[in-house]
């Protein structure tokens, strides 16, 4: 009898402090070379969001690290599986900065976050492997094909997949971009489950492409010169992100729901990474067009209004969530077919196609 790679419980954690946009509104922003943009910030703050769609963000809390948003989502997804901690193979916890302090210049990822997410749940079984990967924003999506792959080779019956970051901690005040980012973490326990009819991870595809793209985004120093030179902060080439997006996101796309016997027109849902609204809508547009469809309506489930891009945590959010009936106007009913799909750094691309 076939075994089924299905997500049996999932789980997030959104912060709960709050940036408005008007909480730049005091913010001198910058250009690269550090001279002054010209317009004011209510002006700059209007164009950012008419472009991103974001109005509001969540930071995390003084307190709490990425590995502790971390856990609070993973507790939730194994609560929801109904599953015992000590029977999972793998911890897998995708994030891109590991734990940064509040005001504190340094990334802390040892022990790894995965570990110490297990060590939180206080798992004791030792065959509980537990690691992180640094794959960008399409880190959870990788982490998923991942456990997808044990599964399917045998090595792993049950396994935790995590997504979790606090990108609040590396940003630079003077760069407007700054404003897209946000902190979040999403989880999803992800079984292996014989039986005769087909049903959770159909297909995935994935792309690296770093000729030209590796440092389309990366740690730079503040866009003030008066700031220390070796404080670093996520920086990001938009334009570039952009177009690289637009031509090779729906390819991706296409290249996996091509892997399935899925007509384009059965397909229920896309959750994409919530990176910018106008450029996924682009994206979802051209993938559509690629099949010669126009997009449907309510197709593409979206939270980046509310919560800004919390990179590796928008799409495990926003699934969560839905399926949990907290988002308006999106559900999800079993034998729907949906498509996760991510892009970020590396310049990394991946896209999995999923039935429920």
């Amino acid at each position: 009898m076939p075994i089924n790679t299905v997500i049996t419980g999932t789980g997030s954690y959104v912060p709960k402090i709050i940036k408005k946009n008007a909480d730049f509104l005091k913010n001198e922003f910058l250009n690269l070379d550090g001279t002054p943009i010209p317009q004011d910030a209510a002006t700059i703050i209007e164009k950012f969001k008419s472009i991103t769609g974001i109005e509001e963000r969540r930071y995390a809390d003084d307190t709490y690290n990425s590995s502790d948003l971390a856990y609070l989502a993973a507790k939730a997804a194994i609560e929801n599986s109904g599953i015992d901690p000590e029977t999972l193979d793998y911890i897998i916890l995708a994030h891109n900065f590991g734990d940064v302090k509040n005001a504190a210049i340094q990334s802390d990822i040892l022990p790894s976050l995965a570990s110490r997410v297990k060590h939180s749940l206080e798992i004791k079984n030792p065959h509980c492997v537990a690691y992180d990967i640094l794959f960008g924003c399409p880190g959870w999506i990788e982490g998923l094909k991942q456990a997808h792959v044990y599964i399917k080779a045998g090595m792993a019956k049950k396994v935790l997949v995590i997504g979790s970051e606090t990108l609040s901690r590396v940003l630079d005040p003077y760069d407007r971009d700054s404003m897209i980012y946000s902190d979040g973490a999403g989880a999803a326990v992800v079984e292996a489950v014989e039986e005769p009819k087909k049903r959770g991870i159909l297909s995935a595809a994935t792309r690296t492409d770093t000729k030209d793209e590796a440092y389309y985004l990366y740690f730079g120093k503040s866009y003030n010169s008066h700031e220390d030179p070796d404080v670093r902060y996520i920086k990001m080439l938009g334009r570039k992100i952009y177009e690289y997006a637009l031509t090779n996101v729906p390819t991706a796309m296409k290249e996996a729901l091509d892997m399935t016997a899925v007509d384009i027109k059965n397909l229920k849902k896309i959750f994409i990474h919530q990176a910018n609204e106008k450029m996924d809508e682009a994206i979802i547009k051209r993938f559509y067009r690629l099949y010669k469809e126009p997009m449907p309506d309510n197709i593409m489930p979206m939270s980046i209004h509310l919560f800004g891009n919390s990179s590796v945590a928008t799409v495990p959010t926003l699934f969560d969530r839905v399926l949990k009936n907290k988002v308006p106007d999106q559900k999800i009913q079993n034998d729907d077919v949906i498509l996760f799909a991510s892009v970020g750094a590396g310049m990394n691309i991946n896209a999995i196609v999923y039935k429920m």
